[in-house]
C-alpha cells in the first residue's frame, strides 16, 4: 500500500509504504532499487529484517541513506514494514549529517527511544503512521529555517520531469552557477543532479516495465528519454543487477 501524505508532511515526505504478511511465511524477501529517496524504516517482524547482500541485520527502527545498489530485504516470518520516503533533503536538514556518509547504509538518530518505545507498544498501521509523522514533525518544525529551498525547488523540478530536464537549464532557471548548483546539491542530498536525475528517469522506466504499458522495449526507451536502447539497458543493469529482458521475464 502506498499513502501520498498531504501538507504539511508533503512538504518532507514523498510517500508512506506499507508491507505485511501475517499468513506467517517461512522467508520473505523484498527487492529494492535506487529510487531517489532516502528513508525513515520501521518494522515487527517474527524473527528479524536483514540486508541482503550485506548480511546486516537490521534494529526495529532506522534511517537509511539513498539506496543506489541493488538490495533485497530478507525477513523470517510474518511481518509489517512501514517506510517513511524522505526527501532527500532531510538527512542533512533534520539530522545534520552529510548525507554521502549513508548513501548504501543507515543511521540511527539519537532522538528515537520515545517513538521506537511508543510503537513496540502501539500494535496497527494507523497508530505506527501517526506516531511516526508526528516524530518526524517535532524534527521539521525545528529545522525548518535551515532548509534550502532552492534544492528543494531543484528536487522538484527533476521529479516533474521524470529525470529527462537539463541540469544546465534547472541551475539558470534557479539563479545558480552550475559549478556551485552541483556543489550544493551533493551537499544537501549526497547525490549529484545528473545522477539523481538518472535515477528518477530509470525509476520511470522500471515502473513502465512493471505495469507492462509498452508494445516493445523501443517504446520505454525513447518515451523515457533514453538516447538508445544500449543506454537503457546499461543504467538498467546498473541499479538492479538485471537486464531488462532478465528482470522481466
Amino acid at each position: 500500500q502506498e499513502i501520498i501524505p498531504s501538507e504539511p508532511f508533503s512538504l518532507f515526505i514523498k510517500s508512506i509504504l506499507i508491507f505485511e504478511n501475517h499468513e506467517k511465511p517461512v522467508i520473505t524477501k523484498l527487492p529494492f532499487f535506487a529510487d531517489g529517496y532516502p528513508g525513515f524504516l520501521f518494522h515487527k517482524t517474527d524473527g528479524g529484517l536483514t540486508v541482503i547482500p550485506h548480511q546486516k541485520e537490521m534494529p526495529d527502527l532506522f534511517i537509511y541513506g539513498q539506496t543506489i545498489t541493488p538490495i533485497e530485504l530478507e525477513i523470517k516470518g510474518s511481518y509489517t514494514v512501514i517506510i517513511f520516503q524522505l526527501y532527500p533533503f532531510v538527512l542533512k536538514s533534520f539530522y545534520s549529517i552529510d548525507p554521502q556518509n549513508i548513501n548504501d547504509d543507515c543511521y540511527i538518530p539519537d532522538n528515537i527511544k520515545e517513538v521506537l518505545s511508543n510503537l513496540r507498544s502501539s500494535d496497527t498501521i494507523d497508530e505506527y503512521i501517526e506516531l511516526i509523522k508526528t516524530y518526524l514533525l517535532n524534527n521539521f518544525e525545528k529545522k525548518k529555517d535551515s532548509l534550502d529551498f532552492k534544492i528543494h525547488r531543484a528536487l522538484e523540478i527533476i521529479i516533474a520531469g521524470n529525470g529527462t530536464e537539463n541540469i544546465g537549464q534547472i541551475a539558470k532557471e534557479l539563479d545558480f552557477n552550475i559549478r556551485t548548483f552541483e556543489r550544493r546539491f551533493l551537499a544537501e542530498t549526497g547525490l549529484s543532479p545528473k545522477q539523481f536525475a538518472k535515477i528518477i528517469q530509470f525509476q520511470t522506466s522500471l515502473q513502465q516495465l512493471n505495469s507492462k504499458d509498452y508494445n516493445k522495449l523501443s517504446d520505454i526507451v525513447y518515451e523515457n528519454g533514453f538516447s538508445d536502447q544500449s543506454h537503457f539497458i546499461r543504467v538498467f543493469k546498473a541499479f538492479t543487477g538485471k537486464t531488462p529482458k532478465s528482470y522481466s521475464s
